[in-house]
């Protein structure tokens, strides 16, 4: 018997979770260009963080929307690294604030964006695990 094809991560409902991407994407990218061009010398670690994760939530994004062979092996890769960026960093935030003296969009855990950036990557993750088999 044939492997089952696995089904688009960007149908379906997958749709609303490749927006939340994409606006976390704008956001993030927005947030650390305005902090990384008008006040690096403050938070220098804490604002390239911030547009690690903006990079990271674009290549989310792409893959998830994306039906190529590559991209379910990139999306699982982002959205993992998403998952354990936004535990350290959040953790750190709180351990040595000093750090991150503004918000984030991973810091303190996303709160500054209502705890999306904590909740997202393990929707992700749970939306690649259950659209892997057709």
């Amino acid at each position: 018997m044939p492997e089952p094809t696995p089904r688009p991560t960007g149908s379906g409902p997958g749709r609303i979770i490749v927006v939340c991407y994409a606006v976390l994407a704008l956001a993030a990218t927005g947030r650390s260009i305005l902090q990384l061009t008008t006040a690096f010398e403050r938070a220098p670690l804490a604002y390239i963080l911030s547009a690690l994760a903006a990079v990271i939530y674009l290549v989310a994004t792409v893959a998830l929307a994306s039906t190529a062979p590559w991209a379910r092996r990139v999306a699982t890769t982002a959205v993992g690294i998403e998952a354990v960026g936004v535990l350290v960093v959040g953790t750190l935030s709180y351990l040595a604030p000093d750090l991150f003296p503004d918000k984030t969009v991973w810091s303190h855990f996303g709160s500054g964006y209502g705890f999306v950036p904590l909740v997202l990557p393990f929707v992700g993750l749970w939306w690649l695990a259950r659209t892997r088999r057709g």
